[in-house]
């Protein structure tokens, strides 16, 4: 934008390029503008008018000649609004004489002076704000910090009967982040967020078992071993959503905002985290050493211990086979109690297909693997089977779904 452009009200600037077989003049092109428009347009479009009324700014022509011919730009305020503006500019190109010569006009951009406008005033708003920042000291920032502190200290709340601490938000937002102390509450409550609560302690409240499973929740635990003593625990009384951790020998609590904000970003669904976690295989591991020790004091005792084989049923050798159809193909099938399809389903929506039965559905078959989220909702759903080629760390199993896999 040139100097001595009107911008009290201008909206927009017309852009067009004009070229000419002859040597004309400013003159010459804003006679030709008014002239060859004229009666082009409604009367509410009419270059004159809308001049006398302000709707449009002085025609600016900046124009020079060279070897006979002459090239230049025109530049039109305008008020009007976008689509007006946008006609004006096209009638522009209806021109086809300036003078005594041929002449052609080609629109090149209309520029948004607002958006131009509000460019500057970020630009100049971010060196106010340098500024700013470089006038204050260290002892006018350690006041701030203060403030902010005592603010996040009002700011924090309770939940419970056990009244742990919370952020503001977590009795009405429709997602939780659980984390493991009221330290951790507060820090996150520094960079904005409010829809925590802390377990306060490895012994996980039972109120937050069952808080998990009415809203949407996200694990987010310290990267030591405390941190997964709590989140084995909390898997096993509640319903995890996502999630995330601390790096590796951090804890929540000392957290800048960027690593906070990349934890949460990063969080994985709790089904893909145990597949690719051990977290709940040390209990395992426990278990059978001491299923090893019982073993070793029975035979001690001379009492003989023999497995009975595991005898297949037909029903199970029925769904194994049908399994087979679907391997490689990522899809799956609802199926009713006659085991006819009722629903042919894509694995990577079947979470959201079987939370969306609506009927009698008996059987859920996939080419995928079965997950702790997929067994809960199935049971929900009154879905009695889940085929599908494997399992993974299933540590709640419902009664009423029987879970089938070729393994």
């Amino acid at each position: 934008m040139g100097k001595g452009e009107e911008l009290t009200t201008t909206k927009y600037l017309i852009h067009a390029q004009i070229t000419a077989n002859g040597i004309v003049e400013k003159p010459d092109v804003v006679g030709a503008v008014f002239g060859q428009t004229e009666g082009l347009l409604s009367d509410d479009l009419d270059l004159r008018e809308l001049q006398r009324s302000g709707r449009i700014g002085r025609i600016q022509v900046n124009i020079h000649s060279n070897s006979g011919r002459a090239k230049g730009e025109i530049v039109i305020p305008s008020s009007l609004d976008r689509v007006e503006t946008a006609i004006l500019a096209a009638s522009l190109e209806t021109i086809n004489r300036v003078g005594p010569c041929e002449a052609e006009i080609q629109t090149t951009k209309v520029e948004d002076v607002r958006a131009v406008k509000r460019e500057q005033v970020v630009n100049r708003a971010k060196e106010i704000y340098k500024k700013m920042v470089e006038s204050v000291g260290p002892t006018s920032m350690r006041m701030i910090e203060e403030v902010r502190e005592a603010m996040r200290v009002h700011e924090i709340s309770e939940y419970g009967e056990d009244r742990l601490p919370a952020g503001p938000s977590i009795h009405t937002s429709d997602a939780i982040i659980v984390v493991e102390g009221r330290s951790d509450v507060l820090n996150l409550l520094k960079y904005g967020i409010k829809n925590t609560v802390a377990v306060e302690g490895v012994s996980v409240p039972r109120s937050i078992g069952e808080l998990s499973k009415k809203r949407t929740t996200t694990a987010f635990v310290d990267g030591d071993r405390g941190g997964e003593l709590i989140l084995k625990e909390l898997l096993q009384i509640g319903d995890v959503d996502y999630i995330t951790r601390a790096p590796k020998g951090k804890e929540v609590e000392d957290l800048e905002k960027d690593e906070v904000l990349v934890a949460l970003r990063d969080k994985v669904p709790t089904a893909q985290f145990l597949a690719t976690s051990n977290i709940l295989n040390d209990n395992k591991k426990e278990n059978n050493r001491h299923n090893g020790r019982n073993k070793k004091q029975k035979f001690n005792r001379r009492e003989a211990v023999v497995e009975e084989p595991v005898i297949e049923d037909d029903e199970v050798s029925l769904m194994k086979d049908m399994l087979k159809e679907f391997e490689g193909t990522g899809s799956g099938a609802i199926l009713d109690e006659a085991l006819n399809m009722t629903k042919e389903v894509e694995v990577e929506n079947i979470y959201e297909e079987i939370k969306n039965i609506d009927g009698t559905a008996d059987t859920v078959i996939f080419d995928g693997v079965i997950s702790q989220r997929l067994v809960d909702v199935a049971s929900q759903k009154g879905i009695k089977k889940l085929v599908a080629f494997k399992s993974v760390n299933i540590v709640k199993k419902p009664h009423d779904v029987k879970i089938i896999t070729i393994d």
